[in-house]
């Protein structure tokens, strides 16, 4: 059983045989949007699985997109469990959209305040200031997707009560082997992040870690007990 906390199948050339085939063989597979139009797109189709969810997602690189969704992501935020992507990325490929994705994460966060949800961010060259708007609006059950700043961050990170969600990518990078070296096994989750990210092997993530695929799951249990439901 694989545990995969942050993949995009909906953007995969064949979703429904991608996630077929991963329910067949055990895995648990949390699927990102990048839009809630997505969304709505493939709750209905996704809710006829077992093992695999569909988060609810506004991906700041997509910010002029998202503006124009809020009220479709207000429709569905209690339509689901798990919202992500969203967050900041101050990156030079979304730099000229920062004010704009400052502006609908506030939105956003609005709505979450309070709610127990499971939440992927997209963090960026944002780290310090999406944990910063994470905090005012004191969210919750939160997992860093793919983070790769600075080290010095992660203890605020973690004093948070926060995840990390990791994948092989991370552990061929000397910064992602540094910050690796800062995260206790027990708020490590692991993920692909497919299709963007072609270093996609979660068992050689679970080797490298010195984690078993049983690690992972008690810590996703451990995560899912904060919504009082199982899987």
């Amino acid at each position: 059983m694989m545990i995969d906390t942050h993949c995009h199948f909906d953007m995969m050339p064949n979703p429904e045989r991608y996630i077929r085939e991963r329910e067949d063989a055990g895995d648990i597979v949390i699927g990102m949007t990048n839009l809630p139009s997505h969304f709505q797109m493939g709750i209905d189709h996704v809710n006829m699985f077992r093992h695999i969810r569909l988060s609810l997602g506004m991906h700041p690189l997509l910010a002029e997109e998202g503006q124009k969704e809020m009220s479709l992501f207000r429709r569905y935020i209690d339509e689901t469990s798990y919202i992500g992507e969203i967050g900041l990325d101050f990156s030079r490929e979304g730099y000229s959209t920062k004010e704009m994705q400052i502006d609908i994460l506030h939105d956003v966060l609005s709505l979450l305040r309070g709610k127990k949800k499971i939440i992927s961010v997209h963090s960026r060259r944002a780290e310090k200031e999406l944990l910063e708007l994470l905090t005012e609006y004191d969210i919750k059950n939160v997992i860093f997707h793919w983070y790769n700043g600075s080290v010095g961050l992660i203890d605020k990170i973690l004093e948070r009560g926060y995840y990390f969600s990791v994948n092989e990518a991370m552990c061929l990078s000397k910064n992602g082997q540094a910050i690796l070296k800062k995260l206790p096994k027990e708020r490590i989750l692991t993920e692909t992040d497919a299709p963007y990210n072609e270093r996609t092997d979660i068992r050689k993530v679970l080797r490298y870690l010195g984690m078993s695929e049983e690690d992972v799951y008690h810590n996703l249990m451990s995560l899912l007990s904060n919504l009082k439901k199982t899987y």
